[in-house]
């Protein structure tokens, strides 16, 4: 029978060339020889499945990209994937709630990997109000929502530096991860209108970690609002691995007071 060419190595070796390391850096890091990871590499050798175990921790991989390199290497996935409604995921999707609804009367929400909406407490549906139908069919995409001409992107007053700080955040999980669903989301929040004329594409964010408080505009007034990313610690489960809290924050002692003021369903400016 003729021999199947192994496609572990040059998955390997993409993995280590987008995290930047020479085989030299990554055969030291996991105290191999150079010689052995480039023959694993060029698919000469096979290596173990302990052995896989210990490069992808070094090189960072996301579960669910281990679990295909590992099938790729012909062994069976090492990470399970529930839904968050399984059984299986019950204490997860517990502590996600507890979350969201402990974060009242300030908006949070939960994501996956490619900003697809997974749960939103009051407050943050609050916010979204008014966003366009076709914008609230499942999967409802967060990024999508917060910059397309039909959402909530009329209503950022700083709408500018948000878009910035938006694709300078998918950019760097992009460079990450390479998926190419969340280049392709990329490319199309680029392709939205820009506001006051300027280019999406010529957007750069020297500092895109600093705090940027979100300007919005509000029936009670204006809000400024920044927001913490929050993951499970240590998961083992690929969709848990995937999840994560987006929380946001009053900047100023006013945007707390209006929050509450819009939590006890009054959208009068001056109460």
């Amino acid at each position: 029978m003729a021999s199947v060419t192994p496609l572990i190595g040059p998955l390997l070796r993409d993995w280590r060339q987008r995290r930047r390391l020479s085989q030299l850096e990554l055969a030291c890091e996991a105290d191999i020889s150079t010689r052995h990871l480039s023959f694993v590499e060029t698919g000469r050798a096979r290596p173990s499945r302990d052995m896989l175990m210990h490069l992808f921790e070094l090189l960072d991989i996301p579960l669910r990209d281990r679990n295909a390199l590992l099938q790729a290497a012909g062994f069976a996935s090492a990470y399970a994937e529930f839904g968050l409604d399984s059984a299986a995921m019950s204490a997860a999707r517990e502590a996600v709630t507890m979350v969201l609804q402990g974060h009242e009367p300030y908006p949070a929400l939960a994501v996956d990997r490619h900003w697809n909406l997974l749960a939103a407490n009051q407050a943050a549906t609050r916010l979204m109000g008014g966003i366009a139908e076709h914008l609230l069919r499942p999967p409802v995409n967060v990024l999508r929502a917060n910059l397309h001409p039909d959402g909530l992107a009329p209503r950022i007053i700083n709408l500018v530096d948000v878009r910035e700080h938006i694709f300078a955040r998918l950019r760097r999980m992009i460079a990450h991860s390479g998926d190419r669903v969340l280049q392709d989301l990329l490319t199309e929040l680029i392709g939205y209108p820009a506001p006051f004329g300027q280019e999406g594409d010529a957007i750069s964010t020297p500092n895109a970690d600093v705090v940027l408080p979100v300007r919005f505009s509000s029936p009670v007034g204006e809000l400024a609002l920044f927001t913490t990313i929050t993951q499970f610690g240590t998961p083992l489960d690929v969709s848990l691995s995937e999840l994560a809290l987006e929380s946001f924050y009053p900047a100023d002692a006013q945007t707390a007071r209006l929050l509450h003021q819009l939590a006890a369903g009054s959208t009068d400016p001056a109460h």
